[in-house]
């Protein structure tokens, strides 16, 4: 069928755009973290938020207030979860997991590689991304939450007091907070 009505198109056009003012004032209510950089958790919620816009917009059985409701409770859930993870260890890490080192002092963490479904080359580029010529020049590679890699080069002066909570085998002056 390529068209069933001026009726439907009209619907469409004015459910779409009320959705869509409500979807992004909820988002500018609920604050920065909502669109923060994404783990898991918060591409679910934004995946989430994505296609409910577009169930409001094409179900014709789904009513906008219906709509407006499911995007008030996946970010209020959102919102709750970020909240409760900020205050309670165990929620965090449920929620985003830890960011988990795959190299240090130069020296590939095998167990932590294959944990992280991670291979050495995606290593190495990591560390040419960040500039560095040699792996004896990084004092850790971290996978973090997000995905991304962190690269920590090797310093004189520093403590490595950046990798407190990260899970490998590294000795810095704060690992007792860990």
């Amino acid at each position: 069928m390529l068209f069933s009505g001026w009726d439907n198109l009209l619907r469409t056009l004015v459910v779409g755009v009320l959705a869509y003012i409500v979807l992004i004032m909820f988002l500018r209510v609920s604050g920065k973290r909502t669109l923060s950089k994404m783990n898991a958790f918060d591409l679910i919620v934004t995946v989430a938020l994505g296609s409910t816009l577009a169930t409001v917009l094409l179900a014709k059985e789904v009513a906008l207030a219906e709509g407006i409701l499911a995007f008030a409770l996946l970010i209020g859930l959102q919102f709750t979860v970020t909240w409760s993870s900020v205050r309670v260890r165990w929620v965090r890490r449920l929620a985003t997991g830890e960011p988990m080192m795959l190299l240090y002092g130069g020296e590939f963490l095998p167990e932590a590689l294959m944990k992280s479904r991670v291979t050495k080359d995606e290593v190495r580029a990591a560390t040419r991304s960040a500039g560095v010529d040699s792996l004896e020049k990084v004092l850790a590679v971290v996978l973090e939450t997000d995905g991304s890699f962190s690269v920590v080069r090797s310093s004189e002066d520093g403590n490595g007091s950046s990798l407190v909570g990260v899970s490998g085998p590294h000795k810095s002056p704060e690992s007792a907070e860990r």
